[in-house]
């Protein structure tokens, strides 16, 4: 069984890897990691495309404009990069299929963790109740402080405010301190669960990345900073 919020172990060799079952290989690596294989990743734009790889020399251009990949492909790894934003990597161990999707609070607010799931059902026949999710580090609550017109978009998108909002008083300058917060990956999470993943088989890493000097942050760093990538890869 999975078990949501615990803490992962800390990465070896600048890798965070995680335990999904049998037959698969899923990572995040940090600023200090080399990657252990190839990955492919998209062009990212905060989309809600997904994309089929399904031959190892699809070209960048075929993956333009892209924030989620999936593959039913042994030994080709898929991910995605990020420096904030959420990455969640799922596997179905009965289709023998896995997905990798950026999730900002764009792709968040338009669900495309289950979009992703949907093309999994599409392409594979894969059912929501086999997949196991991995919600990778990210920014946290505490520290994604956002406008008040972001976290509208979150209550309109149906979105249980008690459970992804807080208000904490009048803003602190160059601090994450008061205003409006979202927790992402409560968002997520509760979007899975709402498709049909079960609550047991999705795991939430609490890494901040804004708080964890061990992972690219472009909230505490700028927008250049280096990227995490958060792969998987059926073995």
């Amino acid at each position: 069984m999975m078990h949501e919020e615990m803490k992962s172990p800390a990465p070896e060799g600048g890798l965070l890897e995680y335990s999904l079952g049998e037959g698969v290989r899923a990572f995040t690596s940090g600023r200090d990691a080399v990657l252990p294989c190839a990955v492919i990743t998209p062009h990212q734009t905060h989309s809600t495309k997904v994309a089929l790889v399904d031959r190892a020399d699809i070209t960048p251009a075929e993956l333009d404009g892209v924030d989620a990949l999936v593959t039913s492909l042994p030994g080709l790894a898929i991910g995605v990069r990020t420096a904030d934003c959420i990455p969640v990597l799922l596997f179905d161990p009965v289709r023998r299929a896995v997905g990798a999707v950026h999730s900002g609070w764009r792709g968040t607010v338009e669900m495309i963790a289950v979009r992703t799931v949907y093309a999994m059902r599409a392409h594979f026949g894969t059912c929501p109740g086999d997949l196991r999710a991995e919600i990778c580090p990210g920014i946290s609550a505490d520290s994604f402080q956002v406008g008040a017109e972001v976290a509208l978009a979150f209550k309109q998108a149906g979105f249980p405010p008690e459970k992804v909002w807080s208000f904490r008083g009048p803003k602190t300058v160059d601090s994450p301190a008061g205003g409006h917060h979202i927790d992402l990956k409560e968002c997520i999470r509760h979007s899975l669960e709402g498709c049909g993943v079960l609550s047991e088989n999705i795991h939430v890493c609490c890494e901040d990345t804004f708080t964890d000097t061990r992972f690219f942050s472009a909230r505490r760093e700028g927008i250049s900073c280096g990227r995490n990538i958060n792969a998987i890869m059926l073995i």
